[in-house]
């Protein structure tokens, strides 16, 4: 999801690569969880998320589906994202004691907040989002290790991959703006990666290389 803000009102104006240390770590939390409610549909899930959450939770999408999230359109294209449920809004993998029941292989956003992603010339570096923390006195933190995710560049690869074929989409469907043809890219894409089981016994990077590939075969994307 975009955010049309200038960086200077929501960062502190630098810009980091995953080796730069950034005031981001929250020590554990310490009993907070603000940024677990009232999210509203931004905690967009992309095709890894879904693969971790399958098959840590021995759920498919649709299982997910009825249950933990919801299918909302994002910039034109029906995406997946976690579910706020209750008079609090939290989200739905929060347990009563308000942590995270799924913490190890939580989503890419949560892992990375308060960081956000900064993209441009078909790359990204990340930025600290200063206002989005509710946590006082964060401390210095290595980007990677904050995010937390086996081979790091392998991970940034894939993020950045799947940011910019949406954005192709977006583009695809702005020269082509039909409704039927919208619907019909957005269908494809949901089957594509999200709602087609990946199989637990491969590499996730290798399943969604093979799938990117032949959906940009399908949607003419060079």
């Amino acid at each position: 999801m975009e955010r049309n803000v200038r960086m200077e009102e929501i960062s502190d104006g630098k810009l980091y690569g995953n080796n730069d240390m950034v005031k981001a770590d929250t020590g554990n939390c310490q009993g907070c969880f603000a940024c677990c409610k009232g999210m509203g549909n931004s905690i967009i899930l992309d095709p890894l998320d879904i693969y971790q959450l399958t098959t840590n939770l021995h759920k498919s999408t649709e299982e997910l589906l009825s249950s933990y999230i919801e299918l909302n359109v994002v910039d034109g294209i029906v995406l997946p994202n976690l579910k706020m449920a209750g008079q609090e809004e939290a989200c739905s993998f929060l347990n009563q004691e308000g942590r995270c029941s799924i913490h190890k292989f939580r989503p890419g956003i949560c892992r990375l907040f308060p960081l956000g992603r900064f993209y441009e010339n078909n790359t990204f570096q990340y930025f600290l989002q200063i206002h989005e923390c509710k946590k006082q006195n964060l401390t210095k933190v290595k980007v990677k290790k904050w995010i937390d995710v086996p081979n790091i560049k392998e991970y940034e690869n894939f993020i950045n991959q799947w940011h910019y074929f949406q954005k192709d989409l977006q583009k695809l469907m702005k020269e082509s703006p039909e409704d039927e043809l919208m619907k019909k890219i957005s269908m494809y894409v949901l089957q594509q990666f999200y709602l087609k089981t990946y199989e637990s016994d491969r590499a996730f990077y290798e399943q969604f290389a093979e799938r990117l590939q032949e959906a940009k075969q399908a949607m003419g994307i060079s």
